[in-house]
């Protein structure tokens, strides 16, 4: 009987050595500590977001800080010729695609009667249709390798609802669905899609609500551990899916909430 043994010393289970890894949303926030992270386990990097200098600025400063390769790329997540040259620039550069992080995303909140039909279209287009267009546009070249794995950023809002967030709700929980999907759809492919569900981390999308009474009672104060989390706090997650070590799991969402889904 197998006994795990192989796992033993000389075993690096969350070494991503030689690895590219494709983060959107890299520029700052969840997506560049996500990227720092994979970057730290030796995986070279390219960051993608709409704003060019704010991208190579990123770039340039993990370049600095780990001994990998990485790049900038702008792109519109929602405009598929966009994620088709992200994709193909990837591969130009580093020759294979095999992880796929997609951070990018939006959040408008407001009471459904207070929002508008073009700030629903926004927040869906972005979350949910960028998403999906990234993975499309990389799965060609994961299954021409025989394997990788795609990470996406759904959120505890994803599992749980939340008064005055039915755009990013609704968003979050197709992301869901989209990973457990894809997931089937991409196994006989050894192709690993999994997703992160963060719970509240002060990034700039959560700044505005940070010292209101509803990020207070309704946000933090749904968590047993009473804080807001710090970026740092998602990097293990996203190693872990990343790597080796997740090999056997399929359509799973990794929850780093702090116990707001515990309760």
């Amino acid at each position: 009987m197998d006994q795990g043994l192989h796992t033993l010393p000389g075993i690096k289970l969350f070494d991503l050595s030689g690895k590219t890894a494709i983060v959107t949303g890299g520029s700052k926030g969840l997506g560049l500590a996500m990227a720092a992270a994979l970057a730290s386990a030796g995986a070279n990097i390219m960051l993608v977001n709409r704003k060019e200098e704010e991208g190579l600025q990123a770039a340039a400063e993990l370049a600095q800080a780990f001994p990998v390769q990485v790049i900038a790329f702008a792109a519109d997540v929602t405009n598929q010729a966009h994620t088709e040259a992200m994709a193909q620039k990837a591969i130009d550069t580093f020759g294979r695609i095999d992880i796929l992080i997609n951070s990018a995303g939006i959040n408008i909140r407001g009471a459904i009667d207070e929002l508008s039909l073009e700030d629903f279209d926004q927040v869906m287009n972005v979350n949910v249709t960028g998403t999906w267009l990234c993975c499309k546009a990389v799965i060609p070249h994961m299954k021409k390798e025989g394997k990788g794995s795609i990470i996406n950023l759904a959120s505890t809002l994803g599992l749980v609802g939340l008064a005055n967030r039915t755009p990013y709700t609704s968003s979050k929980g197709a992301v869901v669905q989209m990973t457990r999907a894809l997931g089937l759809e991409m196994a006989p492919f050894n192709i690993n899609v999994n997703a992160i569900c963060p719970g509240p981390f002060l990034t700039e999308m959560n700044l505005p609500i940070a010292d209101t009474e509803e990020g207070k009672k309704f946000v933090v104060g749904a968590t047993a551990l009473g804080r807001w989390a710090e970026l740092k706090e998602i990097q293990g997650a996203a190693i872990f899916l990343a790597s080796e070590a997740a090999s056997y799991m399929v359509g799973s969402m990794v929850t780093v909430d702090g116990g707001w889904t515990a309760r």
